[in-house]
């Protein structure tokens, strides 16, 4: 059954996960890599994997003979070499790789669609609707979608030294959200 309320904390709670706002010097920085983000592609190829979870996310990790708590282990440490890159300027993804997929990894996967989106997605399960989490989803892929075209403008407004700079603040913070969720999932297995 739709909920109006329901659906405002979906959108809510995948909005702070998600945390587009967060990854604009992530994304300006692929955009300096690739020359170009693809944000069509990137946002559908995101919200496929949201919705392919939210439906069978508990039977591909099964399938795996995986659990929640490992597969955030995993993007925790994808997360990791990403903020590294950003706060030391080593590249471990490789330009030839970033151009050639650079809107679906790391952007699609695992920046918006990662390990922290997906474990929501599953919590989000057990307590809402499957139409109110679907529309929280689309609600949040539509701001996504925005962010990812608006991002050579907000790159133009920062300019170089504020993109830097920027690069540099959210890369720290990009190795503490790893740092918390490998923190907070390795004493569950």
């Amino acid at each position: 059954m739709l909920s109006f309320k329901e659906i405002i904390s979906v959108s809510l709670v995948l909005f702070s996960v998600i945390d587009i706002l967060g990854s604009i010097p992530v994304i300006i920085d692929l955009k300096k890599k690739t020359g170009y983000i693809e944000s069509e592609k990137a946002t559908l190829a995101a919200g496929i994997i949201m919705v392919v979870f939210l439906l069978l996310g508990d039977s591909i990790l099964h399938l795996f003979g995986l659990d929640a708590a490992s597969f955030a282990i995993a993007g925790a440490l994808v997360i990791f070499f990403l903020g590294l890159e950003m706060v030391l300027g080593i590249h471990f993804f490789r330009g030839e790789q970033a151009s050639q997929a650079g809107s679906i990894v790391p952007l699609a996967f695992p920046l918006i669609a990662g390990a922290g989106t997906m474990t929501t997605i599953l919590s989000l399960r057990a307590e809402y609707s499957q139409w109110n989490i679907l529309i929280g989803i689309a609600l949040n892929l539509v701001f996504i979608y925005f962010v990812l075209k608006a991002s050579s403008w907000i790159e133009k407004k920062l300019g170089k030294a504020g993109a830097d700079v920027l690069r540099k603040v959210f890369g720290v913070i990009l190795l503490a959200i790893a740092v918390k969720l490998f923190k907070t999932n390795i004493g569950i297995l």
